[in-house]
């Protein structure tokens, strides 16, 4: 089954760095486009950054741009979101998603990122 398990999140100063990753199972992993979502308590969940399959090509949402960074190495089955100057509004839980056979839509249980001096 598709399983999607994210890891990488934590504690992080204002203006900070961290790599989120994500390890894939259950599909044929390059064949599909990946993202990257993220809820901050009470409010909804909303669209970080999304790459495609083989060609690599990326999207973000506007208050990520020139900050976040989505990659993937087809080889590990892993998709990373590398997250530079953070602030503490990027605080979220930070969800991995991938749209299965283009209906089923999984994903995994999310990892804690706090920005916070």
């Amino acid at each position: 089954q598709v399983q999607l398990v994210e890891s990488g999140g934590g504690l992080v100063q204002p203006g900070g760095s961290l790599r989120l990753s994500c390890a894939a199972s259950g599909f044929t992993f390059s064949m599909y486009a990946m993202s990257w979502y993220r809820q901050a308590p009470g409010k909804e969940r909303e669209f970080v950054a999304r790459i495609t399959d083989t060609s690599g090509g990326a999207n973000y949402a506007d208050s990520m741009k020139g900050r976040f960074t989505i990659s993937r190495d087809n080889a590990k089955n892993t998709v990373y979101l590398q997250m530079n100057s953070l602030k503490p509004e990027d605080t979220a839980r930070y969800y991995c998603n991938v749209l299965y056979r283009g209906q089923y839509n999984y994903w995994g249980q999310g990892t804690q990122v706090t920005v916070s001096s």
